[in-house]
């Protein structure tokens, strides 16, 4: 299988999570709006949310896979599902003790971590101390479900890791649909999204024990042990957990910070919600794939193999970000418009969340450019360098959120996070070129290049329809809407996917190869 069918494999998965995902957030728009329960529930499920990047995907897919990968490649699967196994124990009783912490001092997280500012109105705290109690279970589940994704993508199966996060989404509309049934209270409503979360990650979980006992590697549960290869582990997955978890970390800044406004916290994540469309397809995608891939390369010593698959994942990452980081900065209002605005959504808060969602989009190639890099570093077990840009990102993101908030409000928070991905993206670029570790080949340049001119070139189309048809996009009823946003879109991406085919910034050979397997299949 090609890389760009690997990427296009996850990426598909992950389409399907992130379509279901504006389903979800739609109808919570609806019933919620930007109010204080929607703050509450969106401040409460941050924090597992939080912890699973930082400790569960961050950590083992820096740490676990490399590790992984070097245990089937030196003494086979048996000796690679001993390793887990072991993993496994110190990871049950890490998460045991984690989780009753977190349970008994959930009061004190919240007023000091989770949203300081909510202390001050009684109601939306003690919601928000009652959603993160409910839905903490879920990091347990989800740090156990990206150990088993770790496993499957080092064998090479991609597909079932990156569906798994659909049963999120399902779980959700459905207790969403039911509590609109019943007529449910706003309060009510938040509880129905905390155990929806909750039973969502044992869902999850089942699906990926399911897909390895399939792929016959069942693993034993074993007493805890801080074995060499673990504290090996252990010694790389803490800076991998801090720098796996960067995006989350300033949106947690940006989420106390905001909790001195009404409604902020909310506008942030349904902003964030549509930029993670692009982020979360290519991003992880890339993500999953190229660690894996790369690490096996730099395993038997093709360095030109790794090369290879550094190029190819720079081409295909900003072949898709580039133009969607136009699209979402010259149409925000009226995507927000169509996906958002009903119920208790209205137009103020469509605009406020499209300035939101035009500042996220300045720094959407950043985010991708960090995720094709920092694997670069984890597969060769460099912790250290991904660690010091995430420092650095993090900090950045601090001081620019204090600055722009007092000025710009909460559009200053997005503002702030992007210019801090960016310099986080620059800093590892640069490591890597003053290290030879990778510097883009020549055809790669021209590539990208292509990419920003032809991006360039759908925003002139995009910026003329929403100048020349504001009623159609903006005003006119859904189906009029919908049709005139999916005509831009579409004239946009032609226009675009046109120049990159005709001038090759896009590699014609390999697309049409890999929807004429796509057919045979």
């Amino acid at each position: 299988m090609s890389l760009i069918r690997k990427f296009a494999s996850v990426g598909g998965a992950t389409m399907a999570s992130r379509v279901l995902g504006f389903v979800r957030e739609a109808m919570i728009a609806a019933f919620l709006g930007a109010g204080p329960v929607a703050d509450a529930f969106y401040a409460a499920f941050r924090f597992p949310n939080l912890f699973r990047r930082l400790f569960a995907e961050g950590a083992f897919n820096a740490a676990f896979v490399p590790l992984f990968a070097k245990e089937i490649e030196g003494g086979g699967e048996a000796a690679a599902r001993k390793f887990a196994e072991q993993v496994l124990a110190v990871l049950l009783l890490s998460l045991f003790v984690l989780s009753a912490l977190a349970m008994i001092f959930m009061p004190v997280l919240v007023a000091t971590v989770i949203a300081p500012s909510f202390v001050a109105d009684p109601d939306k705290y003690d919601l928000t101390v009652l959603l993160a109690r409910i839905m903490f279970p879920y990091l347990a589940a989800m740090s156990l479900v990206a150990m088993l994704a770790g496993i499957l993508n080092s064998l090479r199966r991609y597909f079932i890791a990156a569906l798994a996060p659909v049963l999120l989404n399902v779980v959700l509309v459905a207790g969403l649909s039911g509590a609109g049934y019943f007529s449910l209270s706003a309060p009510a409503i938040g509880q129905v999204l905390g155990w929806s979360v909750s039973v969502s990650g044992g869902l999850q979980l089942g699906l990926l024990v399911w897909a390895l006992k399939r792929e016959n590697f069942a693993m034993r549960l074993t007493r805890p042990k801080l074995t060499p290869a673990v504290k090996r582990l252990l010694w790389l997955a803490l800076p991998a957990a801090l720098t796996g978890g960067i995006t989350q970390i300033n949106l947690l800044v940006g989420q106390i910070i905001a909790s001195a406004q009404d409604g902020a916290i909310a506008i942030i994540n349904y902003a964030d919600r549509l930029n993670q469309l692009p982020l979360g397809v290519i991003g992880i995608a890339i993500g999953v794939v190229l660690l894996p891939e790369l690490s096996r390369a730099l395993r038997a010593g093709d360095i030109r193999e790794a090369r290879h698959l550094q190029n190819r994942s720079l081409e295909f990452g900003l072949a898709i970000t580039v133009p969607a980081a136009f699209g979402l900065a010259l149409l925000p209002q009226p995507i927000i418009a169509l996906v958002f605005e009903r119920g208790a959504f209205t137009r103020e808060t469509t605009l406020v969340t499209a300035s939101v969602l035009a500042a996220f989009s300045i720094g959407l190639p950043a985010f991708v450019l960090t995720k094709i890099f920092t694997p670069v570093f984890y597969a060769r077990e460099d912790m250290r360098t991904p660690l010091w840009a995430s420092g650095l990102s993090v900090g950045i993101n601090i001081a620019g959120s204090l600055i722009l908030f007092p000025r710009l409000g909460v559009m200053g928070l997005a503002v702030a996070t992007s210019l801090a991905g960016w310099i986080s993206a620059l800093f590892l670029g640069q490591q890597l070129a003053s290290r030879n570790l990778f510097r883009p080949a020549a055809i790669t340049i021209r590539r990208i290049l292509l990419i920003i001119l032809g991006a360039a070139l759908m925003g002139v189309v995009l910026g003329w329809a929403e100048a020349s048809f504001p009623h159609l996009l903006l005003e006119a009823a859904l189906p009029v809407r919908l049709a005139s946003v999916l005509v831009t879109v579409v004239a946009g991406a032609a226009v675009y996917f046109g120049f990159a085919f005709a001038t090759g910034a896009l590699d014609r050979a390999e697309f049409a190869r890999m929807f004429r397997r796509r057919r045979k299949g």
